[in-house]
């Protein structure tokens, strides 16, 4: 008896069709929680296994505000850009300080980024001071 060689790969594309409907179930699941968070006016997060919240996310929240906004000019240490090193701000500077300067700049070189606001500038701002 002489074996088909079609069937082990009629078998990998049948396995593969079914992880396609898997994810596929699980992908409309977490758009339908995004959808109720939006609606509820929450921001849809993903918690990873073991994570609490709390000042780390906050922590975390601020550097990537940080990354996103500022280490183009201040590099992402807080020291290796062009602009002033900033890795002691916090004790030159109360956190109500920093956000002026972020949202108004100063005359000494530093724009303004009034595109930062709520939660993004609290984040950033909380994150800065915490650097004395």
């Amino acid at each position: 008896m002489k074996k088909n060689p079609v069937i082990p790969y009629a078998i990998i594309a049948g396995l593969g069709l079914i992880a396609v409907i898997i994810i596929s179930v699980i992908g409309i699941d977490q758009r339908q929680a995004i959808q109720n968070a939006e609606e509820n006016g929450e921001e849809a997060t993903e918690q990873t296994e073991g994570e609490e919240g709390g000042e780390s996310t906050s922590a975390d929240a601020g550097e990537e505000v940080f990354q996103t906004n500022c280490s183009s000019c201040h590099g992402q240490d807080l020291a290796s850009g062009p602009a002033p090193d900033l890795t002691e701000i916090g004790s030159k500077y109360s956190q109500e300080e920093i956000a002026e300067i972020v949202e108004n700049g100063t005359d000494a070189g530093m724009p303004a980024f009034p595109q930062l606001q709520g939660d993004d500038l609290d984040a950033l701002t909380e994150w800065l001071s915490e650097h004395q």
